[in-house]
């Protein structure tokens, strides 16, 4: 994949992130961040971003760089997880992707499938926390709790060794659900709209968290690969790998404190909060790195929705 391919795809990804039009200032900041930290070497960051946000660049014209099959199933991939990331999709984001579809020239019976997995995958957190609730038993100690914790950011941080597009959308249902259970633990039903509040008053975006994802495996040359092909690109997926795993282990550890405590914290303390525990969280990531990549090993596509259904 040459660097305008590239560019176009991470393009597109952006695109898809701002399709619905209502993100807030904070996942906006987000985004712009993620843009502006890619290697300039590959895209230029900035004129990249500010192409996008001014719509300064066409569906048409991101998609007409990408001229394999494959590519352009990949971009499309991308932009209906992003449109996922934070549940149903708009509208507006329904309209982006049927246009993006056209554009890209792609067959519907090849893409069905795809969609209806990642829809699946979207609307399946709390549909699955009720269930564990109802059936499993509550952790009885804050020693059970941490390992729950604990094996979700070894999960997320196997998923961002994995090639495929979903492995990546998989981290955001996986990290509601963790809050779901951590709430439901200490005595608080929690609905799809409080945690995604939670989330990002921590900083946590859910779409710029899946766009930064499939930056990361873009740029490393991961994204795409299958099987045997998968094993040069891991090394370069090392700090990604490290960033879900911090994301998911400081989102558990502060749900943990934030519920515990009455959910007493101001906005400030949960940000500040949140930002101590993954500066923790990525130091402890060297202790847990082979059991990242032994899980990344033995998962497939095929048990991502049981996995989000059952436990990790």
């Amino acid at each position: 994949m040459n660097p305008t391919e590239k560019e176009s795809i991470l393009t597109l990804a952006l695109m898809a992130g701002f399709a619905d039009g209502v993100k807030n200032d904070a996942e906006r900041a987000e985004l712009k961040r993620i843009a502006q930290s890619l290697p300039q070497d590959v895209v230029q960051p900035a004129a990249l971003y500010q192409r996008v946000l001014l719509k300064q660049v066409t569906l048409m014209q991101a998609a007409a760089s990408l001229h394999t099959p494959e590519l352009r199933q990949l971009a499309y991939e991308m932009a209906v997880c992003v449109c996922d990331a934070d549940g149903a999709q708009t509208d507006a984001e329904k309209a982006f992707l049927a246009n993006l579809h056209r554009e890209l020239q792609l067959d519907p019976a090849a893409t069905a499938p795809f969609e209806r997995s990642a829809d699946a995958l979207a609307a399946e957190p709390l549909a699955a926390g009720a269930v564990v609730a109802a059936s499993a038993p509550r952790p009885a100690a804050d020693a059970e709790l941490d390992r729950m914790i604990l094996n979700y950011a070894i999960l997320n941080g196997a998923l961002e060794l994995m090639p495929e597009s979903l492995a990546t959308m998989a981290i955001i249902p996986l990290q509601m659900k963790m809050v779901y259970r951590i709430g439901k633990h200490h005595g608080h039903e929690l609905d799809r709209g409080h945690i995604k509040e939670l989330a990002a008053t921590a900083g946590l975006g859910l779409t710029s968290q899946v766009v930064e994802g499939y930056a990361r495996k873009l740029l490393g040359g991961l994204l795409g690969k299958v099987g045997g092909g998968m094993g040069k690109s891991v090394g370069k997926q090392v700090a990604s790998s490290a960033m879900s795993f911090a994301s998911t282990w400081a989102l558990g550890k502060m749900a943990g404190q934030y519920y515990s405590g009455g959910r007493k914290l101001s906005a400030i303390e949960m940000r500040q909060l949140f930002t101590s525990l993954t500066g923790q969280a990525r130091d402890l990531h060297a202790n847990y790195a082979s059991a990242i990549r032994d899980k990344a090993g033995s998962l497939n596509l095929t048990q991502l929705l049981p996995i989000i259904r059952g436990q990790p």
